[in-house]
């Protein structure tokens, strides 16, 4: 069996390990959980209402970084965070982990 090697990088290696271990299950309910995640999307998107707030530059620059890492622009995470803190699904994390 001819078999192509990929230069993976760390995180899809995990992935790869995963998946070979089993340990990635698939999702029990994957197009009412698709049309779930489009209905959060679609409510965090829809942006009709404009703020103006103060935060510490080191503030700033965190979130800066947490939405990069996240493939996101930091404004749209901003208002990802507050939109899931308002619908009572917003789950404190430790960053420092």
């Amino acid at each position: 069996m001819n078999m192509t090697h990929y230069k993976l990088d760390e995180e899809e290696q995990e992935i790869l390990e995963a998946f070979e271990s089993g340990d990635i299950q698939p999702i029990v309910n994957a197009k009412e959980e698709i049309k779930k995640h489009q209905e959060y999307a679609a409510a965090t998107f829809k942006k009709d209402q404009r703020i103006n707030i103060r935060i510490a530059s080191r503030d700033l620059s965190m979130i800066q970084k947490l939405a990069l890492s996240e493939g996101l622009p930091y404004q749209t995470f901003i208002a990802s965070i507050l939109h899931k803190f308002a619908d009572g699904r917003y789950i404190e994390k430790n960053l420092s982990q």
